[in-house]
Order: C-alpha cells, then sequence, then structure tokens
C-alpha cells in the first residue's frame, strides 16, 4: 500500500505542500526582518493559508499529502534505499527518513485542527521546553536535546553544501538548467534552514542553562534571536530568502525524488 501509485501521488503532493509552507515561513521571516510581528514558522505559515478564500479546503488536501508522506517515508526507513550500495550510508538515510517521518506527522498534526477551526496555535516550542525541564534531570535532557537540534542544523548545512541531497532525486530526463536550479536551490535552501535550526539548538541549550523555556519558543524565537544580531536585519532577510528557496527546491523535489 505504502508503495501504491496513489500515495506515492499523494506523497509527491505532500512534499510540495512542505515548499508552500516554506515560501510562507520565508516571507514571514523576512516581515520580522522589517519590523512586522508575525509568526515566522509553521503555525504562522498555517494561519496565513487559513485566512485566504478556500484556504480551509487547502489545508485538508495538505493533511492528506503529509500523511502519505508519513507512510512512505515510514515504510522506506524499514525497507527503502536499495539504490545506496553502501550499507552504512543506507542505514543513515533509514534513520533519516524515520526522522522525517516524524517532521511531517507534526506537520498533518499541525495542520488538521488549524483546517477545523481556521486558525493556527501560537507557540508551542516554550511549553515542549517547559516539559523537558520538568522533568527529572530535566536540564541535562533539554540541554541534550538542544545540542542534538544544533548537530542537526550543521549536518543539514554540510548536506546543502555538499549536495548530498541530489543523491535521492532522479533527473535523468531533467533539462540541464532545471538540474541547475534544483541543485542551487537545494544548496542555498538547505545551508538557510540549516542556519536557523542550529540556531534554534543553540536558545535550547540556553534555555536549559538558564532554566528559562521562555528563550526557546520553536522556529519564530530562532528567527526573531538573528534580528537581534549585529546586522541582523540583513542577516534574518538572507536566511528568510533562503528559506524561500527551500521551499523552490521542495518543488523541484516534488517532481523528481525517488518516491519507490
Amino acid at each position: 500500500m505504502a508503495h501504491s501509485t496513489p500515495v506515492r501521488i499523494a506523497a509527491r503532493v505532500g512534499i510540495a505542500a512542505n515548499g508552500v509552507l516554506h515560501l510562507l515561513i520565508g516571507w514571514l521571516a523576512v516581515q520580522v526582518a522589517l519590523g512586522s510581528g508575525a509568526q515566522a514558522d509553521q503555525n504562522g505559515a498555517l494561519g496565513a493559508i487559513a485566512a485566504e478564500p478556500l484556504g480551509r479546503a487547502f489545508l485538508w488536501v495538505l493533511v492528506v499529502g503529509f500523511a502519505a508522506v508519513v507512510l512512505w517515508r515510514a515504510v522506506s526507513a524499514v525497507w527503502g534505499f536499495g539504490y545506496v550500495g553502501d550499507r552504512s550510508r543506507r542505514l543513515v538515510k533509514r534513520v533519516v527518513s524515520a526522522g522525517q517521518a516524524v517532521v511531517y506527522a507534526v506537520l498533518a498534526v499541525a495542520a488538521a485542527p488549524t483546517a477545523l477551526s481556521g486558525r493556527a496555535s501560537s507557540g508551542g516550542g516554550g511549553q515542549a521546553t517547559a516539559g523537558l525541564l520538568g522533568l527529572p534531570g530535566g536540564q541535562i535532557v533539554t540541554a541534550l536535546v538542544g545540542l542534538g537540534v544544533l548537530v542537526g542544523g550543521g549536518v543539514m548545512v554540510w548536506n546543502g553544501w555538499q549536495q548530498r541531497f541530489l543523491e535521492d532525486q532522479d533527473l535523468a530526463g531533467a533539462d540541464r538548467r532545471v538540474r541547475r536550479l534544483d541543485a542551487r536551490t537545494g544548496q542555498i535552501g538547505f545551508i538557510a534552514k540549516g542556519v536557523a535550526i542550529g540556531v534554534l539548538g543553540i536558545l535550547v541549550g540556553v534555555a536549559a542553562l538558564t532554566f528559562d523555556p521562555a528563550r526557546a519558543n520553536g522556529l519564530d524565537s530562532a528567527l526573531k534571536a538573528l534580528r537581534e544580531q549585529p546586522y541582523g536585519v540583513f542577516l534574518l532577510v538572507a536566511v528568510g530568502l533562503g528559506i524561500a528557496c527551500y521551499g523552490v527546491f521542495c518543488f523541484f523535489d516534488a517532481r523528481y525524488h525517488r518516491v519507490t
């Protein structure tokens, strides 16, 4: 079932839907850089979609697409990536696929209530951090999570710089200009998103050290923290445009990813 034609088509819709979200997040990040009080994360993007005519109907399309990606990624985590010859690299890709299944599950869970109510929830990252800090040994657990997020952001930057994402695409029939745009938007997008995720990891670590969950309220906090740095407005505009590039890359990926 997970490799059936309807699921493959829906999975491509889900990848493209992720592109729509990242275009909106990039646009919201630029608005934040220019002084807007917008919420520059997935909830802000979902809320922006819901506010449009037919936005709630479109959100249900996103929910179905995200759910299909979860199914496809979960199966790939167990049996996928047979085209990768090296066993260790195949194992890494399967682990990453499992992580992406979780990410898309979170997106589906976030999009469904927004589609029902017509408005997105605000924040959420701070509540999750507060929950971690409240556990026995919570500061250590939260610090380790922050370190993991920071490393994840660094890996994303490295994969973008090395264009590792091309390994999972089948570009055999693509035009040379399409190949170039796919590679360039992916490279810029992965690096920009990795920087934002890395900043989020630092904020989670700071929250652990200061015992203040408000310091790590998701991607929105990370992007707003960038704005507060020297030349932060320019840095945040660059990151916002980079995240938008990742959104464009998702459209290429929806077409050329090896959905098998």
